[in-house]
Parts: structure tokens; C-alpha cells; sequence
């Protein structure tokens, strides 16, 4: 194949809920978040990823915005292609002659259905792919890390991204146990959401929610280099008028803390159906977090005080995943736990 391999193009995609990242040459070329703008009467695509981002809670009743995924799976299935396809032409937006055969490995949850399962191959060939290989969340998340998932030793990943949390114990090549449950990055957002509207009376909206997690967001009310406080404004759901308030760090770990809880409690009941000889291993290795959500303050902190065991960041844990996919994709025959037809 060497004479026409400029005809096929490699890429390894991370479909996440709240982003998607697409790397092409060893190289991150596409870093968006997962949503849609359409024009509601055409149906017609106005915009993808930052642009409709920034359209997000502002739009007027032509226009509507779409994430196409929820809880780590294709809930649009016709966004989710045109979200696909939209990102692959950002990859090389001049080249018009011919388009390349793509050859492509996209993560998926470990709790994933065979039918969800089965939409994300429809939706990565309805985009132009040939080939289609899946891998698991956390097998990716493990490689991008730089840990051998061949050896015969017992690695536990968390990986919290934006619709689930992934824990799963890895040993010779394979996930050996795994508790995947929807709660991850979203509901942070959805709670500080609620907790502002309920304590400070102010509605405010998903992306300033979000903006408010990025900069004051913890696990722990006492952390050794806090945050400052941060403006929010919102509007006041007794007057009605736009305002601000200040919120601190410690107010967020406080609306935060029932959803962090039921991480804990999954990780936990992982850890219990961890055959021995891998918790002894995991023990001495301890436990590595990937993902978005593992960015929030002190949550490695928080989660190594209720296990007890050492819990280890990733660098760049937001790619990660990616990073594993991309990995995986140059070596499409070493690894068997690929998916694919």
C-alpha cells in the first residue's frame, strides 16, 4: 500500500460529550467542543464546535444549538454525523480535489450498548470512513498515559470526562473489571447551576456554570493554593434584573460534594470486584486519573483520603484518551481489543 497510502487518511478520534478531539499525524489538528448551531426551517448546519459554542443559550428561535452526544453516547444521530463530518473537513479545509479513504479508531464508553455501539460506526462511515475501529475509554485513556497495558499487571484508571466516569481495572491487554456510571463533568455543571439558583437566588446559564467550575470548582473546602474568588453574573430571579455576586472555592466544593460522592462510591465498588492478585498489584501502582473532571481542585486529594491509595494525575489528562487512540491506531495489529469489521 505503500504507493497509495497518501490516499488513506489515519485518525483517531475521542468522541466526548462535552468535546472532540481529532488527531492526525500525531498531532491534535482538531480540538472542539461537541455541539451544533442548525438553522431550525433548513436544517441546514450553521455552525460547529467554539462557534457554536459561543451561539450556546444565545440564540434567537431560528437558530437552535445540539449536543449531538449525552452521557458518552450519540443521542442526535444526524447532528452527530454532521458534528463528525464538519470536524474532519477542519482537518485540511483546502484540499478539494479528492477526497482521501479514512481509516479510523474512535473511543467509546465501556458501558456502551451494542446498539449505542452500533451508532457510532453508522455515524463514522455515513462521514466517509472505510474502516472503523473502537476502542474503550479507558483502555485509550491507559496507553495515552504511557502505561503498558500488555504487561501482566493490575492498573486501575478513572477517567471522568464530561458524560461518564470510567473506573476499570486493566491487565494483559484487556479491561479485567469496569463500573461506568453517568455522572461525570455535566452534572458538576448542572449542580453549581442549581446551587446558585438556590442559594444566591441568581439564574445563571450552562456555559457561565461552566466558566465558574474552571475557575473556582474543588473537591475539598480547605485546599493549599486556593483560588480567588470569582465575579458571576446571572440574573436575579426576584427582581429580575442582571447582577453580580462574588462566589468562593469553598462554596462550589460544597454544591460539588454529593455528585463527587457518588464517583467515590463507584470507585469503591470497582475496587470490590477487583480480583486479589490485581489489588495487590494496584496497591503498589495505585490509581491514575484521565479526563476533564480529574482537573478539579483537590480531587485527587479527596479520593486518595477515602480509598487510601495513591492516587496519580495524567498529564495533559484532557488528552489523554487521545492521545491512547492516536497510539492505537498506529498499531492496529499488536492490539486485539480493538473493535472493528
Amino acid at each position: 500500500m505503500g504507493l497509495f497510502n497518501f490516499l488513506t487518511q489515519e485518525i483517531a478520534i475521542d468522541l466526548g460529550t462535552a468535546n472532540t478531539l481529532i488527531i492526525w499525524n500525531d498531532k491534535v489538528v482538531v480540538d472542539e467542543p461537541s455541539i451544533v448551531a442548525k438553522d431550525i426551517q433548513t436544517g441546514k448546519v450553521v455552525a460547529i464546535g467554539r462557534k457554536a459554542q459561543q451561539m450556546h443559550g444565545k440564540t434567537h428561535k431560528l437558530i437552535e444549538t445540539v449536543r449531538p452526544l449525552k452521557d458518552g453516547v450519540i443521542a442526535d444521530f444526524q447532528s452527530a454525523e454532521q458534528m463528525i463530518k464538519g470536524m474532519i473537513k477542519m482537518i485540511n479545509p483546502g484540499r478539494t480535489l479528492f477526497n482521501p479513504t479514512l481509516r479510523m479508531v474512535i473511543c467509546i464508553p465501556s458501558g456502551i450498548t451494542e446498539v449505542e455501539k452500533r451508532a457510532v460506526q453508522d455515524s463514522a462511515e455515513h462521514a466517509g470512513a472505510k474502516e472503523v475501529y473502537l476502542i474503550h475509554e479507558p483502555m485509550a485513556a491507559a496507553i495515552g498515559i504511557g502505561i503498558d497495558v500488555e504487561e501482566p499487571m493490575g492498573n486501575m484508571i478513572i477517567d471522568i470526562g464530561g458524560g461518564t466516569s470510567e473506573i476499570a481495572v486493566i491487565a494483559l491487554g484487556g479491561i479485567v473489571c469496569d463500573k461506568s456510571i453517568r455522572i461525570a463533568g455535566d452534572d458538576f455543571t448542572s449542580d453549581i447551576e442549581e446551587y446558585m439558583r438556590r442559594q444566591h437566588n441568581i439564574l445563571v446559564g450552562e456555559r457561565t456554570a461552566e466558566q465558574i467550575k474552571i475557575e473556582v470548582g474543588a473537591a475539598l473546602p480547605e485546599l493549599e493554593n486556593p483560588p480567588a474568588d470569582f465575579a458571576v453574573r446571572g440574573r436575579d430571579l426576584m427582581t429580575g434584573i442582571p447582577k453580580e455576586i462574588m462566589v468562593s472555592y469553598q462554596e462550589i466544593a460544597h454544591a460539588l460534594d454529593k455528585t463527587i460522592s457518588k464517583i467515590e462510591e463507584a470507585i469503591l465498588s470497582a475496587l470490590e470486584m477487583t480480583p486479589p492478585e490485581l489489588s495487590a498489584d494496584i496497591y503498589k501502582t495505585g490509581i491514575y486519573l484521565a479526563g476533564g473532571g480529574s482537573m478539579l481542585r483537590g480531587l485527587d486529594k479527596r479520593i486518595s483520603a477515602k480509598t487510601k491509595l495513591p492516587v496519580h494525575i495524567a498529564e495533559d489528562p484532557l488528552r489523554a484518551v487521545a492521545r491512547g487512540t492516536s497510539i492505537a491506531l498506529k498499531n492496529i495489529d499488536k492490539y486485539p481489543f480493538l473493535m472493528g469489521r
